[in-house]
Formats: C-alpha cells, structure tokens, sequence
C-alpha cells in the first residue's frame, strides 16, 4: 500500500494506492537503503519533473507524466467499463458535487485493489 499524506494532495486529503504485485516486485528489488523510487543524479534528491519528462523524450514516448494517469482513466472506462466514480478516486479526484462529497466517505478500497490487479494484467500483456 502506498500512503500519499494529505499534505501532497490537491484536494488535502490522505489517499490510499493499493499497489500491484509487480509494484511491490520493484520496490523490493531496489536496494535497501533507497531513499526514492526515482532518485536523481544527486545523493539525497529525487528525480525532477523536467528529468522525468527528458527521460520519456529520450525513450521516445511523446506523452507526458500527467499522461499516464489520463491512459489509465480512458482505459478503465473504455476498455473495462469500471464506474466513474472508482476511478475518480482511483485517481486522487476530489468528488466535485458537495452533497455527494458530504455521503461518500469511504475510498473503495477492496474495488480498486481488483482494478489495480485488471490494470497490472493490462500493462503486463495479459489482457
């Protein structure tokens, strides 16, 4: 599970990724003492956004960061015919009309630890 404070949400709200299995196979194959998924040149640093987006250039991949997250939204409605509202929340979506935000409290966890599984599957090639 990978936990993103409130404090890194737009919306000031902790939220819950329920994370793959080749997530987790990752994470576990980086050495012990990492301190970031993506570390940058410097010791201590993270990867920026710019060298992010240089290295997508360089791989020849034209979509930006923000991208990834738009892909996954299209595919979870177009291709899977998961409900809006999962995957708004899947995707850190403040729930935009107030009087529903004030009755949907919960984050749906169990649902999208199967939509994470359905998009692990997708990525790896096993549609």
């Amino acid at each position: 599970m990978w936990i993103v404070p409130a404090a890194r949400m737009k919306a000031r709200k902790e939220h819950r990724v329920p994370l793959s299995h080749s997530a987790i196979a990752i994470i576990n194959a980086m050495p012990a003492d990492a301190e970031y998924l993506f570390p940058g040149t410097r010791p201590g640093k993270h990867m920026s956004k710019t060298a992010m987006s240089d290295l997508l250039e360089s791989m020849g991949i034209t979509e930006t960061t923000h991208g990834f997250r738009s892909t996954f939204r299209d595919w979870g409605a177009e291709e899977r015919d998961y409900p809006n509202e999962l995957l708004e929340v899947a995707i850190g979506h403040k729930v935009a009309n107030r009087v529903e935000a004030a009755y949907r409290r919960g984050d749906m966890l169990a649902k999208r630890h199967e939509l994470m599984r359905d998009w692990e599957r997708f990525c790896n090639g096993q549609s």
